[in-house]
């Protein structure tokens, strides 16, 4: 099978995936993947078999900007997604459009990525040309796919591209400027966009949950520490009212910096007119959520690197064996998960209106078809956001992740979080609905977790009176 994708510009993962193979656990590459550049029409099929009214994807700056920048716009990637939206439109599904989940253009990492002030006007340049030519259809905009794993781990780690383990500075520089260049997209869709197209442009955060290991006062703060470094950095600039980083983390990070020898702390600070500027940019508060952590400010420490974000938070964080385990090592079902986060940001950002647009299971390659294990998961979890709702929490939609199996970051495609089955062995990459796809689609239809249900058969059909 000849696979063509035409014009696309290299990124960060095409860099690394081919550069550094061993990264990956199976030395793997997203090259194909599950290819819906040539699937698009079967991936809108199975969107109608389970009756979605909504679909999140994202863009990828390199597939329509090759080197970038906005010099070079690519008429073959724009062609592809409007395909891909149009495809949607034509069975009243409502495309959610992420501009970045992680993709960076490689030329643009080359001149220091998201560690560059200048990132903010390129990711804003970038942003223009996605508003203009998808902006007359689509009514939702992501700009910016959990910010924490693009800088903790991509930058003041090793443990996502562009594995700059820069521990020192690199998250912190990051963050500040990832959060200046969403602002900077917010504002340009608000000033030039919003009048003529009506639509709404926030942020998605990964926003697992941390409680204190006991009810001590210490525990509770060292809870809200690690909530402050995980998710924090990112929200709070933007949600809080008094703007800015965590002050709580922030004074941990300048006494560390002060003691380290450092002439000023090393995480930036926000000018007045920047706060200003960034806080409220954002018309909702995209919420991607897996997971719980139970945090101790004495117990279940890590040796961590001098100085680092983890050193500078300096806490203890651990699961309980109890709770089931999934493929992936860092995910658990632990109770009230998404709801204990929920109602939190509720409670912390004075309500504002969120999304559910992650929220997910992994299993084995070889786990087969009947993933009971994930139905349990996705009916807990929906039972959260139930509940949630019922305590005044104003969610407005739930997205699972994923709609089919993907090449999962580091570890390759030996974890597996789809709805959908993808033999990636078949060059067609062909699809094929697990279980949890039918007990999925009997929720959206009838909008009730029903524990009894089980499927008759495992043959999905669309349901064309829905």
């Amino acid at each position: 099978m000849h696979i063509s994708f035409i014009g696309k510009g290299e990124n960060i993962w095409d860099y690394m995936t081919h550069t550094h193979p061993n990264v990956i656990k199976d030395q793997s590459n997203g090259d194909i993947a599950g290819d819906s550049y040539h699937n698009y029409k079967r991936d809108v099929e199975m969107m109608r078999e389970l009756g979605l009214d909504a679909y999140r994807f994202s863009i990828s700056w390199a597939r329509i900007l090759p080197t970038g920048m906005d010099n070079e716009v690519n008429p073959a990637g724009i062609k592809f997604y409007n395909n891909y939206i149009n495809e949607m439109l034509k069975y009243n599904i409502t495309p959610i459009v992420t501009l970045y989940h992680w993709d960076l253009p490689q030329k643009l990492q080359e001149l220091g990525g998201f560690t560059n002030a200048l990132i903010s006007e390129w990711f804003e340049d970038y942003a223009r040309v996605v508003f203009e030519n998808f902006g007359d259809r689509v009514k939702y905009f992501i700009t910016f796919n959990e910010p924490r794993e693009v800088c903790f781990e991509g930058y003041g780690s090793n443990t996502k591209a562009p594995i700059l383990n820069s521990t020192a500075l690199a998250t912190y520089l990051c963050a500040k400027n990832l959060v200046m260049a969403h602002a900077r997209a917010y504002h340009l869709y608000d000033k030039e966009f919003r009048a003529t197209q009506g639509r709404h442009c926030g942020i998605t955060i990964s926003v697992n949950w941390f409680g204190p290991a006991t009810d001590s006062e210490e525990d509770k703060m060292a809870a809200e520490i690690m909530r402050q470094g995980e998710w924090g950095l990112y929200a709070h600039p933007i949600f809080s009212s008094e703007g800015g980083f965590p002050a709580e983390l922030a004074q941990k990070i300048a006494d560390k910096s002060a003691k380290q020898g450092y002439r000023r702390s090393r995480l930036p600070e926000f000018t007045e007119e920047e706060k200003a500027f960034v806080r409220g940019a954002s018309d909702f508060f995209g919420v991607n959520h897996y997971t719980t952590y139970l945090v101790s400010a004495t117990q279940h420490k890590w040796v961590n690197p001098v100085p680092s974000l983890l050193d500078d938070m300096d806490v203890g964080s651990y699961m309980l064996d109890s709770w089931p385990k999934s493929a992936s090592f860092w995910l658990r079902m632990a109770p009230n998960s998404l709801y204990n986060s929920l109602t939190h940001l509720k409670a912390k950002y004075n309500s504002p209106v969120f999304y559910v647009t992650e929220n997910g299971w992994s299993t084995y390659p070889d786990a087969g078809l009947v993933d009971d294990d994930r139905i349990a998961y996705y009916r807990a979890a929906l039972e959260n956001v139930l509940d949630a709702m019922e305590d005044g929490v104003n969610v407005k939609g739930y997205m699972a992740w994923s709609l089919m199996d993907n090449f999962e970051w580091m570890q390759g495609y030996t974890e597996r979080f789809g709805l959908y089955h993808v033999d990636f062995s078949d060059p067609m990459r062909p699809r094929t609905p697990r279980k949890s796809a039918f007990v999925y689609k009997h929720i959206v239809k009838h909008r009730y977790v029903d524990y009894e249900y089980q499927p008759e058969s495992m043959t999905m059909t669309i349901d064309t009176g829905h």
